[in-house]
């Protein structure tokens, strides 16, 4: 198996991120094992017949057309209360019969494989990462050439689609068939039609984090800082007035932008990506219980796609796990140091940085917090 999520989707992850984002098609054939079990058409079935789903996590389009939710929801009742947007699959499959496209929006939010898969793509690009998943009859196109506002990974995992992807050396067609990746950065022109048998492929958005976004962040309290008031009456006949009192505000801006700390600025950014992912908890509730008795023999292993990252904070340490920050003190920096570099562990690994009763302190912590879960 791939190393990473990247190599999985890529092949030789260096290679791609030294493309990436360079307006170019990228391919890559690997073994589809590694991505078709991800979502299998039993799954897209039990999903679509059997979960109870609602909008927006499907979307129905045909013949270019997003079809209108009344023509395959309904309503129904739960505790009394009214529930609206359930999917009626009898309509749905109907809908599927006739030619339309299924759409399963926000995968990563509630499939596990793609929220495991979307949740290790994001560590290492620092990029918020989606899934979708787009379910074909067969000789049939959901939607026309179109173009995404952010760069996709693309793979298939039952049949086959043909690509229509524009490049600025021309438009390439691409037969995609499970084993087969395809990047696409954004705003590149793409349609897709299934062939002779049904289709379902997936397609991973990688909302970029920008530049600009960056700049804008860092400088917010700077400009929160520049007065409020009113411009002085009279500006439109004392324009040199004017551009000599705004001259003056533009360079005490520049002086307090030239004086920012772009290291702290740095930090806040790493602190605000690592904070505000969703949680990702799968078996959390086996973790609570057998928390109880966690010893120093347990074995304990790193969740998949929760990043660990230590910010000094004076005597103490904030450590951001994805979806929160927790505090530590500083002196146990070598024994998360330790945790950092392996992917399984117990507590008694832990014995040259902390005591007994430290060290299961701080794998419980973790494992209540979703750092680590209980193998087993």
């Amino acid at each position: 198996m791939p190393d990473s999520a990247l190599d999985l989707l890529s092949g030789d992850a260096q290679t791609f991120l030294t493309k990436a984002w360079a307006s170019r098609l990228h391919l890559h054939r690997g073994d589809p094992r590694g991505l078709v079990g991800l979502l299998s058409m039993d799954d897209a079935d039990t999903l679509l017949t059997s979960s109870a789903i609602r909008t927006p996590s499907i979307r129905i389009a045909k013949d270019g057309s997003v079809l209108p939710e009344s023509s395959y929801t309904r309503g129904a009742t739960l505790a009394g209360k009214q529930l609206t947007g359930l999917v009626d699959a009898r309509r749905a499959l109907e809908l599927f019969d006739g030619g339309a496209t299924i759409v399963f929006q926000g995968l990563h939010r509630y499939w596990p494989p793609l929220s495991r898969l979307t949740a290790e793509l994001e560590l290492e690009l620092g990029h918020p990462c989606q899934a979708n998943a787009y379910l074909t009859p067969p000789g049939a196109q959901g939607f026309a050439v179109h173009t995404d506002s952010h760069d996709v990974f693309v793979f298939q995992t039952a049949g086959s689609k043909q690509w229509e992807v524009h490049t600025p050396d021309g438009v390439e067609d691409i037969l995609l068939e499970p084993g087969l990746s395809m990047y696409l950065p954004t705003g590149t022109p793409h349609a897709a039609r299934s062939q002779e048998t049904v289709s379902l492929h997936v397609t991973l958005g990688i909302n970029q984090l920008t530049w600009r976004g960056l700049v804008e962040r860092s400088v917010k309290d700077v400009l929160a800082g520049v007065s409020d008031e009113h411009l002085p009456a009279g500006y439109l006949d004392d324009r040199s007035g004017l551009a000599g009192e705004l001259g003056r505000r533009l360079e005490s801006l520049a002086a307090n932008v030239r004086n920012l700390d772009a290291a702290a600025a740095v930090d806040a950014e790493v602190r605000r990506f690592l904070t505000g992912r969703g949680p990702r908890l799968a078996g959390g509730l086996g973790d609570v219980l057998a928390v109880r008795s966690l010893d120093d023999t347990t074995p304990l292993r790193r969740r998949p796609g929760h990043p660990c990252v230590l910010l000094d904070n004076g005597d103490r340490l904030d450590v951001l796990l994805g979806d929160r920050s927790i505090d530590v003190p500083a002196w146990i920096r070598p024994a998360l140091e330790e945790l950092r570099t392996r992917s399984e562990l117990r507590p008694a690994d832990l014995a040259h940085h902390l005591d007994p009763q430290s060290r299961l302190v701080l794998c419980r912590r973790l494992v209540r917090e979703g750092l680590l879960e209980v193998v087993g």
